[in-house]
């Protein structure tokens, strides 16, 4: 009996519904996530309020709509960012020579070698903090795991037989890396950067949470989990569905990217 991959059609429904949700919340809700009611604070979910209202008496439901945008564009912008010129400095180590590739290789472990929170606290610290301060310096951090598959990826190509021909007919360089290198080593790297992806949605937050993401009164999903901590006590849902959103978040892109992975690793076998 064929095995149906319900986990990966529900996981990607959601990265779908989020998806839209993150490009057009008006369409999940009309409610204006920073409009506050004094006579609603921290009222309970039900009525007019689905999920409830938080210290300021805000609609919990539309700035979970609203801040997915944030909360999502963090982890995909340091995603893309960190795919791009990772593979962009692989391949240059790869095709570029000995003394180009030792050099990237040692920046590249200079990088590895600080901290990962450490260098995103220097870049906030330099840049500000902010929602595209933040997916900088998750971007800077991950660079060079994808420059380092990359890499692995092209310098395994290089001796294939169709790679040789194509140097053989007279291609450039650039001509064989753009026709035949880079479409087989992406495949790796795009399986990468989606597993990826659901740890920078969690470091996006988690950089939201103590405050070096976006700023108030800006909905997002981390600094909702910040602004709910003093009200624990009495109140569970300001922290309760905004951590639920991060889960069903970063699940859904675990089972999608651990999907993709499986079928690379197949077609590589």
């Amino acid at each position: 009996m064929r095995h149906r991959p319900y986990g990966l059609w529900a996981g990607t429904a959601i990265l779908v519904v989020l998806a839209v949700m993150a490009v057009a919340p008006g369409l999940f809700t009309a409610t204006d996530p920073n409009a506050a009611d004094v006579e609603a604070i921290l009222q309970a979910p039900g009525g007019s309020h689905w999920l409830g209202t938080d210290q300021n008496g805000r609609d919990l439901y539309a700035r979970i709509v609203y801040g997915a945008g944030p909360s999502l564009v963090i982890g995909a912008g340091a995603t893309a960012a960190a795919l791009v010129v990772g593979t962009l400095l692989g391949i240059a180590a790869a095709q570029s020579g000995r003394v180009v590739d030792q050099v990237l290789s040692r920046l590249l472990d200079v990088v590895l070698s600080v901290p990962g929170l450490l260098l995103v606290f220097l870049v906030v610290a330099v840049l500000g903090p902010g929602g595209t301060t933040a997916a900088v310096g998750l971007a800077v951090v991950s660079v060079p795991g994808f420059a380092r598959m990359a890499r692995a990826e092209v310098i395994g190509l290089r001796g294939h037989p169709y790679v040789e021909a194509a140097h053989g007919f007279g291609w450039s360089r650039p001509q064989v890396i753009a026709r035949h290198v880079l479409p087989n080593a992406l495949g790796p790297v795009l399986a990468l950067a989606t597993v990826s992806l659901g740890s920078m949605i969690v470091a996006g937050s988690s950089l939201s949470f103590v405050g070096l993401g976006p700023q108030p009164p800006t909905a997002e999903w981390g600094a909702m989990l910040a602004g709910s901590r003093e009200f624990l006590a009495f109140a569970w849902w300001p922290a309760a569905f905004p951590g639920a959103a991060i889960t069903m978040a970063v699940l859904a892109v675990t089972v999608v990217g651990q999907h993709l992975q499986r079928s690379v690793d197949r077609r590589q076998r």
